[in-house]
């Protein structure tokens, strides 16, 4: 099959950048002939919250060839992006959606596919943001109904597609699992690197700092746990640190919470997860979570609130244990429990989950339910 791709890939980085990069080798490994078509301009400066959109020369990143056209903020390079990809006479076109932001610049390809019979196919990682404005609802719509196949990874993401769009033709899977970061260190050097207390148990924050994600839930839960537990808190923040710092301080256990506020690159990354007991997400909105996906990798458990598809991809299949609240009370609970249980279980649970959750899978299924 010929297939074009309009997404953020290499040299961005971030999630999306890194899932559009192991669903497109996946898909040129099976064969399919694939064109990538990027941004030039993916946000203005102004509206990104981080330090780089661009990827490092530490960071793991899969490079993909592509061609740069797409300004997000520049009407002249939509119609030419659209042009361009019609001359590739593709069988189908592959989009991501993430943010409402990207429909203006995404919309004059689609319709112009859509004219001349293309398939259009798209994976909503968030079909309503986590900080939702206004607008983001007509657009999700406008841009959903034009598509022949939305891709979704949990049934929260389906059923927000499905009151956005009630006749969408959903395919859902899985989030496969991130398999590039290498393999687990040894406990005790992965420890020793971060400077942590191989005497205490080992709570792991991962990933984007933003307010939805809880982080302060699970700082107000550390004096709770007791003397016995410290919290590695690895990400750069979005937004300020200051009131992370005031409330880290104001505890009893700021000794005990070790903090790397940055952007954690990706050869970094094994150091974290090997010195960690358990990854939380004591989010308090959620759809899924690509934290999750690096997790299973390194088959570390995880404790989850039970908000969007957390549930389905943390408790139901076994991968760790969900608090009944996303209060720090509830996450006290969960925590201790998860010591209790002891985590053999959970990665017996992982170990058996990762034959199936591969990106070659996935990217099979996609052109099955696109062929539908």
């Amino acid at each position: 099959m010929k297939i074009s791709c309009l997404s953020v890939f290499y040299p961005y980085r971030g999630g999306i950048a890194q899932f559009n990069a192991h669903l497109y080798q996946s898909l040129v490994e099976a064969g399919h002939s694939v064109s990538v078509f990027n941004f030039t301009r993916q946000y203005p400066d102004f509206l990104f919250p981080g330090k780089t959109q661009y990827v490092t020369p530490e960071d793991k990143a899969m490079p993909v060839e592509s061609l740069r056209m797409l300004d997000s903020i520049n009407p002249f390079t939509w119609r030419k992006t659209a042009r361009a990809i019609l001359k590739t006479k593709p069988d189908l076109v592959l989009f991501s959606y993430w943010q409402s932001f990207f429909v203006p610049g995404f919309m004059p390809t689609v319709s112009l596919l859509r004219r001349h019979g293309v398939k259009v196919a798209t994976v909503v990682h968030n079909a309503i943001p986590h900080e939702p404005k206004f607008f983001d609802k007509p657009l999700a719509r406008l841009f959903f109904r034009r598509n022949d196949l939305l891709v979704s990874m949990t049934n929260g993401v389906s059923a927000d597609i499905r009151n956005l769009f009630p006749e969408a033709n959903i395919m859902q899977r899985p989030h496969p699992i991130y398999d590039h970061f290498g393999k687990k260190m040894e406990r005790a050097e992965a420890q020793e690197k971060l400077g942590l207390d191989p005497s205490l148990r080992t709570l792991l924050f991962f990933g984007l700092i933003r307010d939805y994600k809880g982080l302060d839930l699970l700082i107000d839960a550390m004096p709770k746990l007791g003397p016995g537990y410290q919290l590695v808190i690895a990400g750069e923040s979005y937004g300020s640190f200051e009131k992370y710092d005031a409330q880290i301080a104001a505890s009893d256990c700021a000794e005990r919470i070790h903090v790397f506020n940055r952007y954690i690159d990706d050869e970094e990354v094994p150091a974290f997860f090997s010195a960690s007991d358990v990854c939380v997400l004591p989010y308090k909105s959620a759809t899924q979570s690509g934290i999750t996906a690096i997790a299973l990798h390194f088959e570390v458990p995880l404790v989850a609130t039970p908000v969007g598809g957390l549930e389905e991809s943390v408790g139901k299949p076994g991968f760790g244990l969900m608090a009944a609240a996303p209060t720090s009370e509830a996450l006290v609970e969960a925590i201790e429990a998860f010591y209790a249980a002891g985590p053999d279980k959970f990665v017996a649970n992982i170990r058996e989950a990762k034959k199936s959750m591969t990106w070659q899978s996935f990217a099979d299924a996609l052109i099955s339910s696109s062929r539908a």
